[in-house]
């Protein structure tokens, strides 16, 4: 697998997936029933990136997104992040 620099820009090292699966703050976002049919939805939709945009106006999946990003992409680590 060869991947363009934009492509490797947007992968998720395997270490940092993992700490996805030891976050409590993730685990208890995902009790939430709401959520959870969302993600299943999700998964089983025919034309995702739709339903993506339409999600996004979602504030339950919105701080879904907002703690993955938070665990694989903490603010310290961020670019272009100026210091205060």
């Amino acid at each position: 697998d060869i991947l363009g620099e934009e492509e490797e820009q947007d992968r998720v090292p395997p270490q940092k997936l993992q700490l996805l699966g030891e976050s409590a703050e993730l685990r208890d976002l995902l009790r939430n029933p709401h959520l959870r049919q969302l993600l299943l939805a999700l998964e089983q939709a025919r034309d995702k990136s739709s339903l993506l945009r339409r999600l996004m106006q979602e504030p339950l999946f919105l701080e879904f997104a907002d703690c993955c990003l938070g665990i694989v992409e903490p603010p310290e680590e961020k670019e272009n992040v100026l210091p205060i």
